[in-house]
Parts: structure tokens; sequence; C-alpha cells
């Protein structure tokens, strides 16, 4: 008992003298504060701004440059519906400006039908009429002018020539109507063939992971410079971003505005080839150089390869699960150029019309030939 005594007095002058010792140094322990006055979340006492780094400092000086040039485009066309009458119909997509004068290039199906009436949005609000000054139908490509009150931001045109697979790109658009919106990326591949929803094919197209929804068709694919590569212009398949877009090049657009402006049409021009790329180990391996090329599959009938002699496989073999056509020329080099990627052929008659020739290098029967070729005309659709 006597124990128990002396224990619970020491307790209590422990406590006293405890007590004393904090008030002394004029706090409380931590452990015995109550939660109620506890905050919630952990963080410096004062709020900072958090570091921004080069890509994101990147990212954040192209688009102030960048958004200010891209115009929302709204166009009424008129159509046949099922009963053949003549019915409106709204698109709309995206588009930039190239020069201060108001021209604005975009994608063909955004302002297509009959006799469309096109509004474009400036990014501050401020709309105006525009007119459609040529039409590339074959590339989905499309010029359009209004006639601007006040300077105009417009962004310079790169060159689709020099890609690279894994670079950086950013897209500005507007998609699903959500005005000025940016998504980055990287570009996924080069040299991609397409076709629209009209079932025409698009060749030689930039794929992207940059996100590309409708709304965005006619917008610009940016590099890290700020110049513009390519015109953003389909996604895979119906709906919404799923990581594969594509954009046309912007090299066939630079085609389209000479042609404007040496007033003169031009169809697509046509090879009529079908081709795939082999090199290295592959290549030995089907009896060619170890360099390789343009391997061809087949020849359309009545095209430019046909008149020019280019001959297809004659038969085919199974190598690592693909089936490849054998026995067909080689395309090595175009107008001296050495094939070294898929898309050389577009990339080569991207600047070219129907009527131009090209001279090919070609490996046939163990030997290296030239064989030029007249150009012939991709069809219309």
């Amino acid at each position: 008992m006597k124990s128990r005594i002396f224990l619970l007095a020491a307790l209590l002058v422990g406590g006293f003298f405890l007590g004393i010792a904090v008030l002394k140094r004029g706090g409380v322990p931590a452990q015995l504060v109550s939660n109620a006055t506890s905050p919630l979340w952990s963080g410096p006492t004062t709020a900072q701004g958090a570091g921004l780094s080069q890509d994101e400092l990147n990212n954040i000086d192209i688009y102030k440059r960048a958004h200010e040039a891209t115009v929302n485009i709204t166009s009424t066309v008129y159509r046949q519906n099922w009963f053949l009458e003549i019915v409106p119909s709204r698109e709309s997509g995206s588009g930039f400006f190239i020069d201060s004068q108001g021209r604005i290039l975009t994608n063909n199906h955004v302002v297509s039908g009959r006799a469309p009436e096109v509004m474009v949005t400036l990014f501050d609000g401020r709309k105006y009429r525009a007119n459609v000054l040529y039409r590339d139908q074959a590339n989905d490509l499309a010029l359009l002018k209004i006639e601007p009150r006040g300077r105009l931001r417009f962004l310079p045109l790169g060159d689709s020539d020099t890609l690279q697979v894994g670079q950086k790109v950013l897209a500005i658009g507007n998609p699903f109507g959500l005005q000025g919106t940016l998504t980055t990326g990287i570009l996924s591949s080069l040299g991609r063939d397409i076709a629209d929803e009209s079932g025409r094919e698009l060749q030689g197209m930039i794929q992207t992971d940059a996100a590309i929804n409708p709304g965005n068709s006619g917008g610009p694919l940016l590099d890290s410079g700020g110049n513009v590569i390519g015109i953003n212009t389909a996604i895979y398949g119906p709906g919404a971003n799923i990581g594969i877009g594509f954009a046309m090049p912007i090299n066939r657009a630079k085609t389209m505005i000479e042609d404007y402006q040496s007033n003169r049409r031009y169809g697509r021009p046509r090879l009529g080839v079908d081709v795939i790329y082999v090199r290295g180990d592959l290549a030995e391996e089907l009896g060619l150089p170890a360099e390789g090329g343009l391997l061809i599959q087949n020849v359309a009938p009545g095209s430019a390869a046909e008149a020019a002699g280019l001959r297809g496989a004659r038969r085919a073999v199974i190598i690592a699960n693909y089936q490849i056509g054998i026995g067909g020329d080689l395309i090595m080099a175009i107008d001296g150029k050495p094939v070294e990627r898929l898309d050389a052929l577009p990339r080569a008659l991207a600047r070219k019309r129907p009527g131009d020739k090209v001279e090919l290098t070609l490996f046939r029967n163990g030997k290296r030939v030239n064989v030029t070729v007249t150009l012939g005309e991709a069809p219309t659709l």
C-alpha cells in the first residue's frame, strides 16, 4: 500500500516539474497538441510558383506565338439528301494564317461541298467571311482569304522533308469547338498511306501521337521551333483520338501555293507502283544489294510505271511471317538521290506535277539500270 502511495506521489511531482519546464520554454510538446488544431496538409508556409522545365517553357512560348495565328473555320455547305433535295449542313475545323494579307491554309474537306459559305473566327472573337481561293482535292488542301482589319499574326512554314521519327511536335486547333487547344507528342512515323472518308488515298502522311480530334482538321502541326511541318488532317478510325493521327506534310501545301501563284491547276502526279522498303540482311536474303531500296510489288495497269516498263513481283515468299513479292525491280535511287526510307517516293513526287519526268535507278537481273518515267496523273474521286 505504501509503495502505491509513493508511486502516485512521484508521478504527480514529475508532471508538475514537466509542466513548469514547458511553460518556461513557451511551447507544448508536439505529441500533446490536439488533432483538432493540426493542419490537414503539409507544405511550405508561403506559396511558391513551380519551376518550369525548358520543355515546358518551349511549349508555352510556341503556344503564345501560334495560337493567335490559328483560326476556327465554320462552313455551311449545301448537299443533296436521299431525296435529291439541296439542304444546308455545317462543317467545322481549323486553319492558320500564312501571311499578313489574310491567307489561310486548311483542309479541303473542312470547306467542301456546293457553294460553301465560310466563316472564320479569330482567337479574339473577330469574325470574317472567307473566300476559297484554291483547292487541292488530291491532297485534301485548301487556300482561303479574308480581308482583315488590323494586323495579323501568321506562322512560318517549315520543311517536311527533313523530319525524323521521334522528334517533338505540337498541334493547335479547335477540337469539338474548344478554341485554341494545344496538344503535344512526337512524330510516330513517316510516309503513311491512308484513305480519307471518300476513299481517296492520301500518300506520304505524317503520323503523330499528339491528340487530334474532330475540329482539329486544318490546324497546324508544329516543330519545336514553332514552324509548321504539317496540316492536321485525319485520325485513325471513327470517333475521337486514340493516339494515331495524321497530318499532310507542309511541302505539299507549298506546291499548292506555287500553283495558285502561277495561276495554273495541276493534279497529283502518279507513278503507279506498290512498294515495300527492304535493306540490310533482308535485302541480301532476297538476293538484292544490302543498301536496299523500294521493292516493287505491283504495277498498276495503264500507269506511267507500266508505260516505262517497270516490273512487279513474279512470285511470293514468306519471310518472318511476312509475305513478300520478289522478282520485281528494286528502286535504289530517285533523281540521283539514294532511297533510304519508305516515304522516299511520295517525297520525291511531292514537288512534281503530271507530265514531269523522274529518273529511277533500278536493280534488275543483277544489274543497275536507269529508267526515265513520264509521270501520269492520279485520278480524282
